[in-house]
């Protein structure tokens, strides 16, 4: 199949790039601002350019990873973010009814609450943040456009490989736990967060993709790997594997006040079970244990 990734320099972008180049399909990367010798930069707020590529590459899926994913920055430029969380999926949903390809838009747990969990495809969005709110505008922008098949694909927050331990809200905390300074974390001990591994949500997506034409895909899907924690148990856990004191991490339970108290769900755990259901006989839902994979990914580095 011909794939395009949008996105495919962010972590979970380059996985989902290097998951269907590995299972054999011709692959566009598109980047903007980390391109490469094998990504091509491309604005997507240039929507002439993007329907010329989208043109000559003529793909059968478009996996549309780019987003601005950091609370903290929509906040402090919300145009810009509404642009990219709503206006470039808003745009592709309508290249794809033209071009004839399936898009699938990456969604997050953001667009719910967190006060009635566990959230099925079906509940009502409330999101309670900027980015939470560009993110359901997004979806609605995709699931509007008529004759298509486009899919939204609801993810939690992300880990896995990644350039910088600051790609990702989960792989930051490795960093504050190796800092032996003596300098002291409040660490969130209050939100319930299901920290999902961006090469499980890569191999989903290839074979989301390879489906029988009998296989009807609802428009609307959740992934999610299972085990809860708040961002201080998962330093709990790295602090173990690595081996060195978490003393300095300091856990704060407290329910959050002022402007944290509608940025910070207290649990957005995805419903998944319309999705095993989908992929029963194709591999299920699939995904990796934690610490297991922290485990083997910290040691493989060594």
């Amino acid at each position: 199949m011909q794939i395009i990734v949008t996105g495919a320099s962010g972590v979970l972008g380059s996985a989902v790039y290097l998951a269907f180049k590995g299972a054999g399909h011709s692959v566009l990367g598109l980047a903007h601002s980390r391109p490469s010798n094998e990504l091509k930069k491309l604005d997507l707020l240039d929507e002439a350019t993007v329907e010329h590529v989208f043109s000559e590459f003529k793909p059968d899926w478009v996996i549309h990873c780019a987003a601005e994913r950091r609370p903290d920055v929509a906040e402090k430029d919300p145009e810009g973010t509404k642009k990219l969380n709503a206006s470039v999926p808003s745009h592709l949903a309508h290249l794809s009814r033209k071009l004839k390809y399936k898009l699938v838009y990456i969604s997050t747990d953001y667009v719910f609450d967190g006060t009635s969990p566990p959230y099925p495809p079906s509940a009502p969005t409330h999101p309670l943040n900027l980015y939470g709110q560009t993110k359901r505008d997004g979806e609605l922008a995709v699931l509007e456009v008529t004759g298509t098949k486009n899919i939204v694909l609801r993810v939690p927050v992300l880990y896995g490989p990644a350039p910088n331990n600051t790609d990702t809200a989960v792989n930051i905390l490795l960093d504050i736990v190796a800092d032996q300074s003596g300098k002291q974390y409040k660490m969130d001990h209050y939100a319930t967060r299901y920290p999902t591994n961006v090469v499980d949500i890569a191999d989903f997506l290839v074979r989301l993709t390879a489906l029988p034409p009998s296989k009807a895909i609802p428009p609307i899907l959740h992934y999610s790997a299972e085990e809860p924690f708040t961002k201080y148990e998962m330093c709990l856990i790295f602090s173990r594997i690595l081996g060195l004191p978490h003393s300095h991490i300091i856990p704060d339970a407290e329910p959050p006040k002022g402007d944290a108290a509608t940025s910070r769900p207290r649990d957005c755990h995805l419903y998944t079970h319309e999705t095993e259901d989908l992929m029963e006989g194709y591999g299920g839902l699939g995904w990796t244990p934690f610490e297991e994979w922290w485990i083997q990914y910290l040691n493989s580095k060594q």
